[in-house]
């Protein structure tokens, strides 16, 4: 299955669709973006824009999600950021905390929860 995310005009993802891998191939067999995309207009309307996604980020980064963006210039998917003081990390393009991850499993054994308190600024465990 391959699976496309509709833009809107400021590259915003509005939804992401799947698509049998039947539909996205060409004339010679091979598995074609632009055959994909001219099938999800054929079913959504030719003024859509469309982009593939990776489930698996083996490309573009990211997989995409509704509410994200597309980054046409580092060809890149990027989630919502999730709290203000969060920094995009431009390896990645995934967003990280000011002050680094949450402890892992050798600071803390016992393999606690912890959730982000944006207004202290810190991890807090659940």
């Amino acid at each position: 299955m391959a699976h496309f995310a509709e833009l809107g005009n400021t590259n915003l993802v509005l939804r992401v669709i799947v698509v049998d891998n039947s539909d996205c191939v060409d004339e010679n067999g091979n598995e074609s973006e632009q055959v994909g995309i001219a099938y999800c207009k054929s079913l959504f309307g030719e003024d859509t824009v469309w982009v593939q996604t990776s489930y698996n980020s083996n490309f573009r980064k990211n997989y995409a999600h509704a509410g994200g963006t597309y980054d046409q210039d580092n060809d890149a998917f990027i989630a919502e950021k999730p709290y203000p003081s969060w920094i995009l990390n431009t390896d990645t393009f995934q967003w990280e905390s000011p002050i680094g991850p949450p402890p892992d499993e050798e600071d803390d054994p016992l393999g606690n929860a912890y959730r982000w308190d944006e207004e202290n600024q810190q991890w807090v465990r659940v």
